[in-house]
């Protein structure tokens, strides 16, 4: 599946990631003006139980569940150790 990838930055020099279908906006409910685009039409295995850099868990459930996956707030990344 291709996806847009949006980070947003967290307490603690951290980061979060949120992905949605390519093309496809933000969903309302996760509209934040602090989300960045940071790649867009990146390919990822939507079936893996972990999305790696972005380290989001269970992207297939999450996506058919809210129109997005984002990483876990004990799962945010140290800013500079992903390179998206």
């Amino acid at each position: 599946m291709n996806v847009d990838v949006y980070a947003r930055p967290e307490a603690g020099n951290k980061l979060s990631y949120l992905i949605v279908p390519a093309g496809k906006p933000i969903p309302h409910e996760a509209e934040n003006i602090e989300w960045q685009l940071r790649k867009s039409g990146v390919h990822i295995d939507e079936t893996a139980e972990l999305v790696h850099p972005y380290e989001i868990h269970h992207a297939r459930e999450q996506m058919a569940e809210k129109g997005y996956a984002i990483t876990s707030l004990a799962d945010q990344v140290p800013a500079g150790s992903a390179s998206v």
